[in-house]
């Protein structure tokens, strides 16, 4: 099966409940708002409350599911903010049928030698962090599912290492195994399942900043490469777990 083809049912999602974070803008508004679109409550998570109401209204306006939001700063969250976020969950909608790990930074394209150490723990504490703990604090409302699904963001270069990608690179290389492990963990249960989707080139704010020079036009938009994430979170691939795909 293609699934940069895959063709989605209009209720794919239909009262399926799922959190996107980093949805403020690039990939995660589009996941968001297509999530939305195909029957699912969108948990919108972001660091401005101001772009996720914009978003918020938007869904409200396309006639879709009333979205939630849920601020969260990642690089700094603490167990509290963990513990009050499940709780919301828990009190608002007693499950969760779905996690988008898609909030993530770049940090610096330097070499190793001359990476700043404070922007390094940033980035691994966004990227590769937040998603196992979020994960971690989240699994007693997934395992109420009957088809819950997580998906973590990967990237070519968590794939394949290459310089000047610093700590963006390793907190990718960490995320692969971070999805797989949980995936082998939970292998016995058939109703959760955890894989990862690398989105390629895409023409976002993110890949302006690490190619300054490429012309974004070259690149498809986030919308073109939603087939990947609906086929991910929906029923059609319900039993798959512990995979790495590509969204291009």
């Amino acid at each position: 099966m293609d699934i940069k083809n895959y063709q989605p049912a209009s209720d794919l999602l239909k009262d399926r409940v799922i959190l996107v974070t980093g949805s403020g803008d690039g990939i995660g508004r589009a996941a968001a708002i297509n999530f939305a679109l195909h029957g699912a409550t969108v948990v919108l998570h972001g660091r401005n409350i101001n772009k996720l109401e914009v978003i918020y209204d938007e869904i409200e306006g396309l006639g879709a599911p009333q979205p939630a939001i849920l601020p969260l700063q990642l690089s700094s969250a603490s167990a509290i903010d963990y513990e009050l976020l499940v709780n919301t969950l828990e009190k608002q909608f007693g499950r969760l049928d779905g996690i988008l790990h898609n909030a993530g930074i770049l940090g610096e394209r330097v070499a190793l030698a001359d990476y700043p150490v404070d922007v390094w723990d940033d980035v691994l504490n966004v990227n590769l962090r937040a998603p196992f703990v979020l994960t971690q604090a989240l699994l007693p409302l997934l395992r109420r599912s009957d088809s819950a699904s997580v998906i973590f963001t990967s990237s070519g270069v968590g794939q394949e290492a290459r310089p000047l990608w610093g700590a963006y690179c390793v907190s990718k290389f960490g995320t692969e195994a971070l999805s797989q492990i949980f995936a082998a963990e939970h292998a016995g249960e058939d109703n959760i399942r955890f894989n990862c989707i690398n989105p390629g080139g895409t023409r976002t704010a993110m890949r302006a900043k690490a190619y300054p020079d490429e012309d974004p036009k070259t690149r498809p938009t986030p919308e073109e490469i939603m087939p990947t994430y609906l086929y991910l979170m929906g029923k059609d691939s319900h039993g798959i777990s512990g995979q790495s795909f590509d969204a291009q």
